[in-house]
């Protein structure tokens, strides 16, 4: 093993170069360090620990506590998993509440795609196209306000349920957790740190999925499905719209054929799913390679894919299941083996041309009535 110091270690967590850091022998001291990084928590310590910091800068904290050899692992181990717990005690008193509020959410619409910035849509679609006051008063009245309520409320709906998961993944025996938010680290497996990702099968992987076996393009089957029955096919709707207004007509439709078609495209996606889940490698480097460039970043992953297979579309509620979700978790983590060298993963990001190197897990989830 390899025996880095401080600002070697350093430059390898701002470039993603955890296998580097995985391989030093001080690299998970300064893993678990560095997610108790803020101040408070290394200034409380500190004060635990009688480490003198009176003349040190805050900034200096990290590498000052780093470098004291009278410090053990286990003596970081017992700090983090103590102030975790203090965290979690409080969150568990609202825990039932919390989802109470969120089973509250019925729709799960964006209202319409605002990407990661809403004051560039806002300038973009509504400022610098329209001229009439009247106009974008009403805009402002219809379009915007629907947008940014769900923009808001999925925004609200996303950000607590994944607290709640969170916290399922910490309070395992097997998982070491890390204080406040930290940048690419949630928790730790096996010493092992992870960035926890929750998220459903990705729309366009299911799409190329379906053409590849043979299924083709889900909206123009649903338009042939619906012409076949003379349903309605509207015009004013754009793609992705379309394809689950129409989805809605077929599945409520009783009639033979349209029953056999819904049934045939859940046969068809439960297949991709299951194909995924028995050979989990492909979607794993695709999830790291389709990331969005403006959070790239090569850290170890935990995946967690949650599929309700009654409907996908309705997957988002699972994440508001918490009994079930904790079952499925803890399933996982008991059965977990000590050796994590198959979570090996190798990804190419085309935008800088760089080939990456990490370690990923993944769960799927899967819920059936």
């Amino acid at each position: 093993m390899t025996n880095y110091g401080f600002e070697e270690l350093e430059a390898f967590f701002r470039t993603n170069d955890f296998p580097s850091i995985e391989g030093d022998i001080r690299g998970f001291r300064f893993l678990k360090l560095r997610s108790m990084s803020r101040r408070d928590a290394m200034e409380q310590f500190c004060e635990l620990h009688q480490i003198n910091i009176e003349n040190i800068s805050s900034r200096q904290y990290l590498k000052h506590v780093f470098e004291l050899n009278n410090i053990e692992e286990t003596s970081i181990d017992e700090f983090i998993n103590l102030n975790y717990q203090i965290e979690r005690g409080a969150r568990r008193e609202r825990e039932n509440y919390l989802v109470d509020q969120l089973r509250r959410l019925q729709y799960f619409d964006w209202g319409g795609s605002f990407g990661n910035s809403l004051e560039k849509n806002i300038v973009d679609n509504y400022v610098k196209k329209i001229q009439s006051y009247d106009e974008i008063n009403s805009e402002i009245e219809s379009n915007l306000l629907n947008s940014l309520r769900g923009y808001t409320l999925n925004s609200w709906y996303n950000h607590w349920t994944s607290i709640l998961i969170e916290d399922i993944f910490k309070d395992h025996e097997k998982v070491l957790p890390t204080i406040g938010l930290v940048k690419k680290i949630d928790f730790f497996i096996n010493n092992i740190p992870f960035d926890l990702k929750v998220t459903y099968f990705p729309e366009q992987l299911m799409k190329e999925k379906l053409r590849e076996n043979g299924y083709g393009n889900e909206l123009t089957q649903l338009k042939r499905i619906c012409r076949n029955l003379q349903i309605f096919i509207p015009a004013d709707l754009k793609d992705e719209a379309l394809k689950m207004h129409l989805y809605n007509i077929v599945l409520e439709d009783q009639r033979e054929e349209a029953r056999n078609f819904i049934t045939a495209l859940k046969t068809a996606k439960k297949e991709i799913i299951s194909e995924a889940e028995n050979n989990p490698n492909e979607l794993k480097v695709w999830l790291y390679e389709n990331q969005g460039e403006a959070r790239f970043d090569a850290s170890n992953r935990f995946f967690l894919i949650l599929v309700d297979e009654n409907d996908i579309k309705n997957s988002w509620r699972l994440k508001r299941n918490i009994d079930f979700l904790r079952d499925n978790i803890n399933m996982h983590f008991d059965n977990l083996p000590a050796d994590m060298s198959n979570l090996d993963t190798t990804f190419y990001w085309s935008k800088d041309g760089q080939t990456y190197h990490c370690k990923s897990d993944i769960l799927f989830i899967k819920y059936t009535e």
